[in-house]
């Protein structure tokens, strides 16, 4: 069985990928940081037996699911699993928020996770085999947040996304879930520059 895990060169992502590679799954891992994606499969690979592969992408831009589908057509590879993990919060006043910087956020956090979903699953069922898709929301997504505003209201599309995916494939051996982690100490508070005690709730 092979996963795919996006945002794997550190925090969730690289968890996610340690606990896959420790059950016996194939991994394909998916960020920006080609250098840590390297030494997270060196690992894996040592440690684990699995195969890993690493495709450096960022998936703010227009067009990375595709180019990510076509880089595993190129090695021949199909994905059973699929970790929509990738992403990233700004926090502040809305108006205050440096431009473009929340149109990335949303490319991340909901259009990648949509264009990727799209692409692998049709192939899950194809085959019949079991696959699923685990998408990473946040306990944002369960209520309006201020200062949070396009974060949380992206968490809340990953949320309401997973459960209507879960009720379409109800009966069609493909699972969907949706984790919901609260604050967390990982680079995540790096980016938004603040840490964990400031989010809301």
């Amino acid at each position: 069985m092979t996963a795919l895990v996006t945002g794997a060169s550190s925090g969730l992502g690289a968890e996610f990928a340690r606990q896959l590679a420790a059950r016996g799954h194939d991994l394909v891992l998916v960020a920006r940081s080609r250098d840590r994606l390297d030494a997270l499969a060196a690992g894996l690979r040592e440690r684990h037996g699995v195969r890993v592969d690493v495709f450096a992408h960022d998936l703010a831009e227009r067009g990375a699911p595709e180019r990510v589908v076509a880089d595993l057509a190129t090695i021949g590879i199909a994905v059973d699993l699929l970790v929509n993990n990738a992403g990233f919060g700004t926090a502040g006043r809305f108006e205050q928020i440096p431009a473009g910087r929340d149109t990335d956020q949303v490319m991340v956090n909901v259009v990648s996770v949509v264009g990727l979903t799209r692409l692998l699953v049709p192939a899950m069922l194809a085959r019949g085999g079991g696959g699923g898709v685990i998408n990473v929301g946040s306990t944002a997504g369960f209520q309006p947040s201020p200062y949070f505003a396009a974060y949380a209201a992206a968490k809340a599309f990953v949320l309401n996304f997973s459960l209507a995916l879960r009720e379409e494939y109800r009966g069609r051996d493909l699972r969907v879930l949706a984790l919901c982690p609260g604050p967390t100490r990982t680079a995540f508070f790096d980016v938004v520059g603040s840490g964990p005690r400031s989010a809301p709730g």
